[in-house]
């Protein structure tokens, strides 16, 4: 028969490091250049639509994009125009 512990099981939560939006996007424009998209478009065509099919797997860049929210991935490349384009 089983016997049962009276001792409580502690389950500790794996932490994946925090990775940067920007490092996101750096990642998925160089995983669709290397397949031979155009990454600016079929960046937009994910943040207008949500579809991840827009996003290429290779190089696991179609679940690093899905770990952010597209209203990041907007704020991050507005941030990066702002600072180096207009100041």
């Amino acid at each position: 028969m089983n016997e049962v512990s009276n001792n409580t099981q502690y389950f500790k939560e794996v932490q994946e490091p925090k990775i940067e939006v920007g490092q996101v996007l750096e990642h998925v424009y160089n995983a669709l250049s290397q397949k031979g998209y155009n990454p600016v478009n079929q960046i937009v065509g994910y943040i207008m639509s949500g579809d991840p099919t827009y996003i290429t797997s290779h190089n696991n860049a179609r679940v690093m994009i899905m770990k952010v929210e597209r209203d990041e991935l907007i704020e991050e490349a507005l941030h990066y125009y702002i600072n180096n384009k207009l100041k």
